[in-house]
């Protein structure tokens, strides 16, 4: 009798239990291993565009400054 007390939650384990683990263990990582979806990579160019924008919109402001105050850098660069 305590051997079926003991087999049956280790069954139930086997049979129910483990194959959803196990199924959907590897779902995730076939998921995490494909990479970006099309949304996250649509949002990953839109920020490299936006950071390439401001990188563009800084070396003015610098050009500008350079310009007309030559001496800023040495000023903030402390």
């Amino acid at each position: 009798m305590d051997e079926s007390i003991i087999m049956a939650p280790i069954i139930v384990f086997m049979v129910i239990v483990a194959p959803i683990w196990i199924i959907m263990h590897y779902r995730t990582a076939g998921k995490k291993a494909v990479g970006l979806s099309e949304d996250e990579q649509g949002s990953l160019d839109g920020l490299v565009d936006i950071a390439n924008s401001m990188e563009d919109r800084i070396t003015t402001l610098e050009s500008i400054l350079d310009a007309e105050t030559p001496d800023w850098r040495a000023k903030y660069e402390q």
